[in-house]
């Protein structure tokens, strides 16, 4: 049996825990579709999310760089429900600059995994500050956590915002204030 088949029959298991008959017609595909829609949602674990910061450009430039606004969806690994937001990310150059796609998708390769919003906050900040020659960088995430709205506390309103910060954004009061003035409210 493939894992595949094993996970089409875990998700038929699921169907009848939850009280419905997974040969109903409207549900009977259902099992493709999750193992379908799982292999995406959790592609992030087939790849090293720092390979997209290996192509970079020689520049002069010491000036800050800030990407703010990038999207992201992500799976609370508690729950196992989608949490979505943006990632505002800052980098102070020494020498190289990376291409302002590069940063979206280690976003998304750090999103597409369970996780929880603190770690995927730091990951993301570790593979910048350990590929790409900086003086600092700085990450900001905010999001919308579905486990807090759909169940528990039913919150719809509430979000989380979480920052990691290396080198100048972190030693240099001027430099955060600057990286604060920058980011969207």
């Amino acid at each position: 049996m493939t894992d595949d088949e094993k996970m089409r029959g875990a998700v038929r298991s699921i169907i009848a825990f939850i009280g419905d008959d997974a040969s109903r017609e409207g549900v009977v595909e259902t099992p493709d579709r999750v193992v379908r829609s799982w292999r995406e949602l959790f592609s992030g674990y087939a790849e090293d999310p720092r390979r997209h910061l290996a192509k970079q450009f020689a520049s002069t430039s010491t000036s800050m760089v800030q990407v703010n606004g990038i999207e992201f969806v992500s799976t609370c690994e508690h729950h196992m429900l989608p949490f979505i937001g943006t990632v505002d990310i800052a980098y102070i150059p020494q020498g190289r600059v990376v291409g302002l796609s590069k940063f979206a998708r280690v976003v998304d390769g750090y999103a597409r995994r369970l996780q929880i919003q603190e770690r995927l906050t730091d990951e993301i900040a570790e593979a910048i500050a350990s590929s790409v020659a900086t003086s600092g960088v700085a990450v900001r995430v905010r999001a919308r956590h579905s486990c807090m709205s759909l169940r528990g506390a039913r919150n719809a309103g509430a979000s989380m915002t979480t920052t990691a910060l290396r080198g100048l954004f972190f030693d240099d009061e001027r430099t955060r204030g600057e990286w604060i003035a920058g980011l969207p409210a």
